[in-house]
């Protein structure tokens, strides 16, 4: 249920022009991205554990811009649920690095997330083939 209740939160919450009371087109955009940003990580770290440099750079060439000052608050609150998990990694160019994969429950977690996810595209197909007919 939490996960239906954050897709649903997230993707529908966008903010209106205090003044105008237009829809802000560029916010809506914004805060839709924002609400898939957890699948796509925990999609990511899936495959295989990463670094956080790498995240970003596999976000980015996905079109989804992703800032450090995003992920690594994003990491720290998904590590205390305690659906990630890290390791540190010795570097040669710098300090060492942590390394995030997922937990157990991590998996478990994705796998709901993606569920939920896939009746939310469901539901917005539905939507949208009413409204064009």
């Amino acid at each position: 249920m939490y996960c239906k209740i954050l897709f649903y939160v997230h993707i529908f919450a966008m903010s209106r022009n205090n003044i105008t009371g237009i829809m802000d087109i560029e916010n809506a955009k914004a805060q839709m991205k924002k609400g898939v940003l957890e699948l796509c990580i925990l999609s990511i770290l899936n495959r295989q554990e990463s670094y956080p440099g790498d995240i970003i750079e596999e976000m980015k060439a996905s079109k989804i811009i992703l800032v450090e000052g995003t992920l690594y608050p994003l990491l720290t609150r998904l590590k205390n649920a305690g659906i990630l998990t890290y390791r540190w990694e010795e570097s040669t160019s710098g300090p060492p690095r942590k390394y995030y994969k997922l937990t157990p429950e991590g998996e478990e977690f994705l796998q709901e997330l993606l569920g939920a996810w896939q009746e939310l595209v469901s539901a917005v197909k539905t939507v949208s083939v009413k409204k064009l007919n």
